[in-house]
């Protein structure tokens, strides 16, 4: 039995394949093409702090596919206009050198993952550890905070930060910036008369020093120069590496240690150095300046003392002693009030940080509070915002896309009903890449929780 297959067969199946071709090329274009367009956002009549340039009072700010794209007088239309009337805007603030994500109750040790073990770590990644599950985001969160970099601790050479969003379900979702900076704790300078055990930097603040001054002495010169010959072979690995990738040689076995270490010893990214006695930072000052390193002095509980060094060298200051106490009586009560316009006025970039050791975690919420202390004693209010916003962005490489409110930049951006600096305005709204996110945090909950408790009778 022969089948043969008719024109008029042939034209029916033809018509039947044009037809499942044009719904499979429908379905396609329906999975693949966005459902709807993006949406614009006009936030109309706030006081708009751009932190770049003078405020706006009325100012408008339209946002689109995530990003400022007008700020001024704006009369145009969008798809959601939202009054701020009597409200201040502002662009996320950022929370540098802190262990947010890191630490959540530092009396419980499962809690606190901002350490490792081991002298020289410089491949560890501090982001890694974060917690997005953690309380204390959206406790910090709700005061304006929008970024974070989660600092390693515990070693001479702690490991590599990286900027975080304060919002997202998942560690990934979080890192903005990844291998932002190293951070080096510099050793100790202090020597105790009486031997004993002391406090102080480079992963030594609890193990401290101990034995005769001349001893303490010899132990601080060794540490320095431990510290000093580890660069120096980070350095030599980074040239040999270099050679041989011009050269075409192609290595295995890579060491992860000095991989790491090969964009800071190149001056790509910044050094965090975590120094507060003088004597620790101009050791580190020295050393910077004879290997050429680009650091960042974090801490800087005596840099007021330094300040023209510190611009001489154009070394920024992570500044994190607003609140410490004088460490001798013969500096004023008001020393550390004072420190962040000291060092202003001498040219010094100033950044605003709660105090950088571990448990500040539950703190970083009174940043804000932090810089009106230093407004209180001297520091121009807009030198305070760009504190907590633009030149953080500078240090870590980020004030392209974040740092200010200007068109271009990512519409991270919050509104306030008052100024930021003041303890009694709230932050109303915090938008994170064009996204509004919640503000609700455990404080929140547990204040509706207990103001609809039952009334007694």
């Amino acid at each position: 039995m022969t089948f043969t297959i008719t024109n008029a067969m042939r034209l029916n199946w033809d018509s039947k394949m044009k037809r499942r071709i044009w719904r499979w090329l429908v379905m396609a274009v329906c999975c693949f093409a966005p459902a709807t367009r993006a949406q614009t956002l006009l936030l109309k009549n706030a006081t708009v702090h751009p932190v770049s340039g003078p405020a706006l009072s009325p100012g408008d700010v339209l946002i689109e596919n995530g990003k400022v794209s007008q700020v001024g007088h704006l009369d145009v239309k969008a798809d959601k206009v939202l009054d701020l009337t009597g409200q201040h805007l502002y662009p996320g603030l950022f929370a540098l050198n802190t262990s947010l994500g890191l630490v959540e109750i530092e009396s419980i040790r499962a809690t606190r993952d901002a350490e490792e073990t081991g002298q020289f770590v410089p491949e560890v990644q501090s982001w890694m550890a974060v917690n997005p599950d953690s309380e204390l985001l959206p406790v910090a969160r709700a005061n304006g905070i929008a970024f974070f970099e989660p600092t390693p601790e515990g070693s001479m050479v702690a490991g590599q930060s990286g900027l975080m969003v304060i919002d997202g379900w998942t560690t990934e979702q979080m890192v903005f910036k990844k291998s932002a900076a190293l951070h080096i704790y510099w050793p100790s300078m202090e020597i105790s008369a009486g031997g004993g055990r002391r406090g102080g930097g480079g992963g030594f603040r609890r193990r401290g020093a101990s034995g005769s001054p001349e001893e303490q002495v010899k132990e601080r010169e060794r540490k320095v120069k431990e510290l000093a010959d580890y660069f120096d072979d980070a350095q030599a690995y980074a040239k040999a590496r270099d050679a041989a990738q011009a050269g075409g040689t192609s290595q295995t076995g890579l060491n992860p240690q000095w991989e790491a270490m090969r964009p800071y010893v190149r001056g790509e990214r910044p050094i965090i150095v975590h120094a507060d006695e003088l004597r620790q930072i101009k050791s580190a000052l020295q050393w910077a300046d004879t290997n050429h390193y680009k650091i960042v002095i974090a801490g800087g509980r005596d840099a007021w003392k330094v300040p023209d060094l510190l611009a001489k060298q154009n070394v920024p200051v992570i500044y994190g002693a607003i609140y410490t106490l004088p460490t001798s009586e013969t500096e004023p009560y008001d020393v550390h009030f004072k420190a962040p316009e000291l060092l202003r006025q001498a040219g010094v970039k100033v950044v605003m940080s709660v105090q950088g050791e571990t448990g500040d975690a539950e703190f970083v919420r009174n940043l804000p509070y932090a810089a009106s202390q230093a407004v209180a004693f001297g520091l121009p209010a807009d030198e305070a915002l760009k504190a907590m916003t633009l030149y953080p962005a500078q240090i870590i490489g980020v004030d392209d896309r974040l740092g200010a409110i200007e068109p271009g930049k990512d519409a991270t951006l919050f509104a306030c009903t008052g100024d930021i600096l003041d303890v009694r305005a709230n932050v109303s709204h915090l938008w994170i890449g064009g996204h509004e996110v919640s503000l609700e945090s455990r404080h929140t909950r547990l204040y509706d929780k207990y103001r609809n408790r039952p009334k007694s009778r």
